[in-house]
């Protein structure tokens, strides 16, 4: 039978991760009636176990697992050659270092089964962090509008495969996130309720490579996709908001302001477009 979900893994040098990734996918509640699924773990340039850890897991029924082996590295490439084997008619895709909650992958899959254009992601939740720096960042972060309106998909989003065709390949851009969810206008993008983990990286000095690289990702859809900005339904934090999250947490605010003044400065810039800070 052929599967009506697919979800599509990118994953380069994700040994770490890969398994815990699997492991909750095949852990999912049952789909909605009649449907099967299949995982396309996209192993892109990976010089360690990801692919071999891959095909170890085991599916349970009704889902299929492929690992697909490319030589060269970066996601995009790895999504474009996903999307092509790909054979569902709701794709969801997912970073390998995401741990989804069982209910998601069903209630996606019930969100997108009537087959219009429609985008879809669920409630983020940022993983406990080992730093006091990240904890103290998360703790702002997670406040901010676009956390906490909207469907901002990062970690996880899906779409129906007519929504799927609005573009040809996937662009060579940092931010195929963003760049995905406003090819959606936000009364065609679906929050469900069920959770997912997502992690934010360690240490002052990575979160500042990556929120570098995130402004970076920001700018560039702004800059060579501009007509996708009418989709755009982030509401922008103002002085108000700014004084509620002092008041509310001085140490949150004044980690994230200093992570936002250090993005400015040449010291921690990184020399590659793809940071993960890990």
């Amino acid at each position: 039978m052929t599967p009506q979900v697919s979800v599509l893994i990118p994953a380069h040098d994700e040994a770490s991760y890969i398994e815990g990734c699997l492991q909750a996918v095949f852990a999912s509640d049952p789909l909605p009636a009649g449907m099967t699924a299949e995982v396309l773990v996209l192993a892109n340039g990976c010089t360690d176990a990801t692919a071999a850890l891959a095909r170890a897991a085991l599916p349970p029924a009704g889902w299929d697992l492929q690992v697909l082996e490319l030589p060269e590295g970066g996601k995009l490439g790895a999504l474009n050659a996903g999307d092509t084997a790909a054979r569902g008619d709701i794709l969801i895709y997912l970073d390998a270092d995401v741990r989804v909650s069982p209910e998601l992958i069903p209630q996606l899959a019930a969100a997108l089964s009537l087959g219009a254009p429609l985008y879809a992601s669920g409630r983020p939740q940022v993983a406990p962090a080992l730093s006091a720096v990240t904890r103290a960042y998360a703790r702002l972060w997670v406040r901010l509008p676009f956390f906490s309106s909207g469907v901002p998909g990062f970690g996880i989003f899906a779409m129906t495969r007519a929504g799927r065709q609005r573009w040809g390949e996937w662009p060579d851009i940092i931010a195929d996130d963003i760049f995905a969810r406003l090819n959606f206008a936000p009364q065609e993008r679906v929050q469900v309720a069920a959770p997912y983990s997502w992690p934010m990286v360690e240490g002052f000095r990575n979160l500042v490579k990556v929120r570098r690289r995130q402004n970076a990702g920001v700018a560039e859809v702004a800059a060579r996709y501009p007509e996708l900005l009418r989709n755009e339904d982030t509401p922008r934090a103002g002085g108000g908001t700014a004084l509620r999250l002092l008041l509310r947490d001085p140490g949150g605010l004044l980690t994230y302001g200093a992570v936002a003044l250090a993005v400015k400065t040449p010291l921690f810039a990184s020399r590659t477009r793809w940071t993960r800070g890990r």
